[in-house]
């Protein structure tokens, strides 16, 4: 169940870093994409804010207790920070579907770690992100 939680608390803070770089894309994006692209961000960022409660309550829930801190975010996760100047939405794109992808490495890493332990609810949880991110790497390979 250890190593379960610790990959837990890996997705969290991608989690929490993917949050704030989906801000900073929806603040800075510039180009003819402006108007569609900014509320698509908003979407994603709200979408990710439910799953960094979600998955630190179940963490709790584990018995374990979930990172908090920007500082403990930064030291371990995987998604590089986006930077504060105006990008495109090609950059976005190209971006998105590569941090996409890494949650969902981490995903389904949770899940077979799960899995193993016979944690069913944590195997079910990562089988729902699954699907969704699945989707959202589907539609986002669509606009490229």
């Amino acid at each position: 169940m250890e190593e379960v939680n610790k990959n837990l608390n890996q997705l969290l803070a991608d989690l929490n870093v993917f949050f704030r770089k989906l801000q900073n894309y929806h603040w800075n994006i510039e180009g003819k994409d402006f108007f569609v692209f900014h509320k698509i961000l908003e979407e994603f960022y709200d979408c990710i804010f439910e799953e960094i409660d979600e998955v630190a309550e179940h963490i709790l829930i584990n018995g374990a207790q979930p990172l908090g801190t920007l500082k403990d975010y930064l030291q371990i996760t995987k998604i590089q920070e986006a930077e504060n100047k105006k990008v495109s939405s090609d950059i976005i794109f190209n971006n998105l579907i590569s941090d996409y992808e890494n949650l969902l490495d981490t995903i389904i890493k949770i899940k077979k770690s799960a899995d193993n332990v016979n944690d069913y609810a944590t195997s079910g949880l990562m089988d729902e992100y699954i699907l969704k991110y699945n989707k959202k790497l589907w539609m986002l390979k669509q606009g490229k």
